[in-house]
């Protein structure tokens, strides 16, 4: 077992199921309140199309990683580590500035879809809800997947039981659970989830210089493989875990190193700012809005 794989999964299936399944628990609390409980199953069914047709964009995107030859194979990954890179970055400064509305948001959402008779129309709200955190979960494992080489189906281990976690946790939400504290939890793994994008950009830099598309700042920075090296032959559990986990090498190029200080700073300094809360939805006071049978 890979333990840098496994942790990195099972933490980006966790914080991302998370974000998903409080999305669902709001919008099924909001139909028992209101009478419209029935309604459950639409709910699961726009969510179980977004899961699936996540799952199914992954798996196309770690299959095609592996078909091209040098020097595509290595163009392909490096751009999919930076799409992957750059989706998490926005996902976790959106999910930042809209953690104090999200809810009266989705009961807006939710009293329109009753209020105009279209059953389908919660359907999908629920998939568009969580096909979101799907698409940005894809991205992100492919990433990890790509940057562990060998122990790829730890990462998905991993994050097949993080986001069973979080599945058992949006049960919870929706039956009151109080027991997590979601701004430090989604603070916390925040700034778990920087590191490791920083990492997923360190190791595109990293194809690319290994293709010459970048030829500035290729030299080894130092070397400290004596101490702690990252290869997988090495020896070195902590070492590996670290390389899989965060994208850290022994033997970092000059540029690689810069690119991702850079990363990890400016997003993390950013990241860190006290955000203004925005006014709660005003519609989170209206009357609820019961579907006569």
């Amino acid at each position: 077992m890979d333990a840098g794989a496994f942790t990195s999964g099972l933490l980006t299936g966790l914080r991302e199921g998370v974000e998903a399944a409080l999305i669902v628990a709001i919008i099924c609390a909001y139909l028992t309140k209101t009478g419209n409980a029935r309604f459950f199953s639409n709910v699961f069914l726009g969510a179980s199309l977004a899961v699936i047709l996540s799952a199914v964009l992954g798996l196309a995107l770690y299959a095609t990683v592996g078909s091209f030859q040098p020097p595509y194979e290595q163009l392909f990954e490096a751009a999919t580590l930076l799409v992957a890179a750059g989706v998490v970055t926005w996902m976790l400064f959106w999910m930042r500035r809209q953690a104090a509305s999200v809810r009266g948001e989705l009961h807006s959402k939710v009293d329109r879809a009753i209020d105009g008779g279209s059953v389908a129309a919660l359907v999908i709200l629920a998939f568009v809800a969580v096909i979101r955190e799907g698409i940005e979960t894809a991205l992100f494992l492919t990433g990890q997947a790509a940057s562990a080489d060998q122990a790829a189906i730890w990462v998905l281990v991993g994050a097949v039981i993080g986001l069973g976690v979080a599945a058992l946790l949006g049960v919870g939400f929706y039956h009151g659970s109080r027991r997590l504290n979601l701004a430090i939890f989604f603070r916390w793994t925040g700034i778990a989830l920087v590191f490791i994008a920083g990492g997923l950009v360190a190791k595109a830099i990293h194809e690319l210089i290994e293709i010459n598309v970048i030829t500035i700042g290729t030299q080894t920075l130092f070397d400290v493989s004596a101490v702690l090296p990252h290869e997988d032959d090495s020896g070195s559990l902590l070492g590996q875990s670290l390389h899989a986990l965060f994208g850290y090498t022994s033997t970092p190029e000059v540029i690689t190193f810069v690119a991702w200080l850079a990363y990890v700073v400016v997003v993390l300094t950013l990241f860190l700012r006290p955000v203004k809360r925005v006014a709660r939805a005003a519609t989170e006071s209206v009357p609820a809005t019961v579907v006569k049978g």
